[in-house]
């Protein structure tokens, strides 16, 4: 079976249509910033992105796919820049943009949701409908303003996630395009990091200075816990964790250069659980392949050893590195361990006595315990165990149909896709894996493995089918 890319509308700059909206899109952005038009930007970004993001939708699928996820990398980036000289709005009307444009492959769901009800389809609903359950019970006794706000931030990921494996007759496209965006996407979000980290950009600064939230380190530079162009160092993480699988499958010159900035990124992002979660994504990705892959991922590995010890070990770097990693041996008396080891169990007994939850949009209030912090509290205090077990059980099924897929054995893309979801998926207990960026890496990632085996699960059958009638013409 050839795993070959294909040639597809992907090429740069192709089609001609599609790339002046989006350039001309940057351009009204990129004017705006220049010309301080920052009151302006705020209300038209968002819609001018779900403007491009319906047009792409509709006309260009497969850009669709990668204007999402730029949109996903670089809005938190936008806000900052652009609410500096007008002041931060809390809540930014900014952060909408990202899930104004994902929520449109709600679209494909609406299409095909009769179909979906079936197969392979069925667990992507299940996860769908506990939401919506969680929606209902937040309405009845919770503000409709934060019912809303945790809705965007649940729902758009499992729609996205299943858009791209309803539309599994175009994997090949999604493959490339999905590939192509991470691996310039780790090159310009681990440079930005690594910048961030040395000069502190004034955009940075002053949103730091803005915020309750102490643990993105301190204002200055050499202080900072990188985030990069995103809104917090953990999803910034899971999204370089992600990326940098996909560079182990890329064949392109600047696969060594990214990964350079792309891993120091990671280490100054003080992501712990994001490190844990790259281990066991190597885990599942090493054994998943043929011999001659794995070789080749080995190598690839030490050449990147090779390059990123060397910057990891200098200063700046290497005491903020150094002290990070020393804490994976201090067990209690790390204080962010004990504090969240604490907050765990004063909430614990609450979660689990949940049974129809306190529906979306309740916040956890103790103080030690974050809005990115622990899916398994999050997810019982929200759906109960109404919600829980329908939503945990459809993303069961969807992860062991992933594992039991053998298409990632020849195709590369496949099999790191396959670790990036299942990395993701192993923070679920520190970390809200299920929502807004953290939750694009992990549907995202589901959706496109689920695709592929479909894929060639079909291509399978063609060839077979195609096999019979060359035997025996008369057949039929």
């Amino acid at each position: 079976m050839s795993t070959s890319q294909p040639v597809s509308n992907t090429k740069l700059f192709q089609p001609a249509i599609a790339w002046l909206v989006i350039l001309g899109f940057s351009l009204f952005v990129t004017m705006g910033i220049a010309l301080s038009f920052g009151r302006l930007l705020v209300l038209a970004y968002p819609v001018a992105c779900f403007g491009v993001g319906a047009f792409l939708y509709f006309r260009y699928p497969v850009l669709y796919v990668g204007f999402t996820w730029w949109i996903w990398f670089l809005t938190a980036f936008l806000r900052r820049v652009i609410e500096m000289p007008i002041g931060l709005s809390d809540p930014s009307p900014v952060l909408l943009a990202p899930f104004f444009v994902t929520i449109i492959s709600g679209i494909t769901l609406a299409r095909q949701l009769p179909v979906a009800l079936y197969g392979n389809g069925l667990p992507f609903i299940l996860c769908i409908a506990s939401v919506l359950y969680g929606a209902f019970i937040g309405v009845v006794g919770l503000s409709a303003k934060s019912v809303i706000v945790a809705l965007l931030n649940w729902l758009p990921p499992i729609l996205f996630g299943f858009h791209l494996f309803a539309n599994w007759r175009q994997f090949p496209a999604y493959r490339q395009i999905t590939q192509r965006v991470f691996v310039w996407g780790v090159l310009v979000m681990g440079l930005y990091g690594v910048v961030q980290f040395l000069i502190a950009p004034p955009w940075d600064r002053f949103w730091l200075q803005n915020i309750p939230d102490q643990s993105f380190g301190t204002p200055t530079p050499f202080g900072i816990r990188v985030f990069s162009t995103m809104q917090s160092p953990q999803p910034f993480a899971a999204t370089m964790v992600a990326g940098l699988f996909l560079l182990f499958a890329a064949k392109t010159p600047l696969k060594f250069p990214a990964s350079a900035v792309g891993y120091l990124a990671l280490l100054l992002s003080l992501a712990r659980s994001a490190w844990l979660s790259w281990f066991v994504g190597i885990l599942v990705l090493l054994p998943s392949l043929k011999p001659k892959l794995q070789m080749r991922l080995v190598t690839t590995l030490l050449a990147m050893m090779l390059i990123v010890l060397p910057l990891a070990t200098i200063e700046p770097f290497s005491t903020v590195i150094a002290s990070r990693i020393q804490t994976f041996g201090s067990g209690g008396d790390d204080i962010s361990v004990a504090e969240r080891q604490d907050g765990y169990n004063r909430l614990l007994s609450q979660a689990l006595a949940e049974v129809k939850g306190q529906g979306l949009g309740y916040e956890i209030e103790d103080v030690s315990i974050g809005s990115n912090d622990s899916g398994v509290l999050t997810m019982l205090l929200n759906l109960g165990w109404v919600g829980t077990l329908p939503y945990v059980g459809g993303l069961l099924l969807l992860i062991i149909s992933i594992l039991q897929s053998r298409e990632a054995t020849f195709d590369p893309v496949v099999s790191a896709a396959r670790a990036i979801a299942i990395a993701t998926f192993s923070q679920f207990s520190l970390n809200n894996v299920m929502l807004s960026s953290f939750g694009m890496v992990l549907w995202g990632f589901i959706g496109l493995s689920i695709a592929a085996r479909v894929y060639y699960a079909q291509q399978y059958q063609a060839a077979q089918q195609h096999l019979s009638e060359r035997i025996n013409p008369f057949n039929g």
